[in-house]
């Protein structure tokens, strides 16, 4: 379907997306940051990782997205483009990484852990989960993964010295989806009313000694 499709009436939003994990998202209201909740951006972020995640490129429409949104088919094509545009930018996970890799390698760990928090409970999202619902599939989906290896893995790679230096950055990207789905799984637990800090002293040692390759 092209991006020219447009709603006469959107439909009222789906409120049973504030815990979907298939979109990344976390239970509560959703402000996206800045001005996407005033805008829709968020929204239909949101419907759009939980459309391409769950059906086949083809399938996803923007009519369907736009629904699931509560926003019309054009406000779409106004804030992204195109479906293939859209998806890209589903598909993308290079803003997330400059955030998760923003720090000197002896602070990597607990930053990891407090950015993937924060980032959770400000933006009501997970800003790596979404790769995990494209295991398995063939189609367009993949690239999530393809993405994910090169814009995540691979960077943190490159950030580590020492022996084992991939299978390394793998096991800190497969800790941080664990800790993501742990969240969700648990999204009204123990772990939503402890604080960053507090998750980050728990977490962030197990991560920091594969950041430094320790064995001891």
């Amino acid at each position: 379907m092209t991006g020219h499709a447009t709603d006469a009436a959107p439909a009222a939003p789906d409120r049973r997306a504030a815990s979907d994990p298939a979109s990344g998202a976390t239970a509560g209201p959703h402000p996206e940051g800045g001005d996407d909740a005033a805008t829709g951006r968020g929204a239909i972020l949101r419907a759009a990782r939980r459309a391409f995640v769950r059906r086949p490129y083809a399938e996803v429409t923007m009519r369907g997205i736009a629904a699931d949104a509560g926003v019309s088919a054009s406000l779409i094509v106004k804030h992204f483009g195109s479906k293939d545009q859209l998806f890209a930018i589903v598909a993308d996970f290079g803003a997330a990484a400059d955030e998760l890799l923003a720090a000197p390698a002896d602070e990597l760990g607990r930053h990891l852990v407090l950015t993937l928090v924060r980032s959770r409970r400000v933006h009501q999202a997970d800003p790596l989960l979404r790769v995990v619902f494209s295991l398995g599939n063939t189609d367009e989906r993949s690239l999530l993964r393809s993405r994910f290896r090169e814009q995540i893995t691979e960077r943190l790679a490159e950030l580590l010295t020492g022996a084992d230096r991939e299978l390394r950055a793998e096991l800190i990207a497969g800790q941080l989806i664990g800790l993501g789905v742990t969240l969700s799984l648990h999204s009204d637990g123990a772990g939503a009313r402890t604080s960053p800090e507090r998750l980050a002293d728990l977490c962030a040692p197990a991560l920091q000694r594969l950041i430094t390759g320790a064995t001891g």
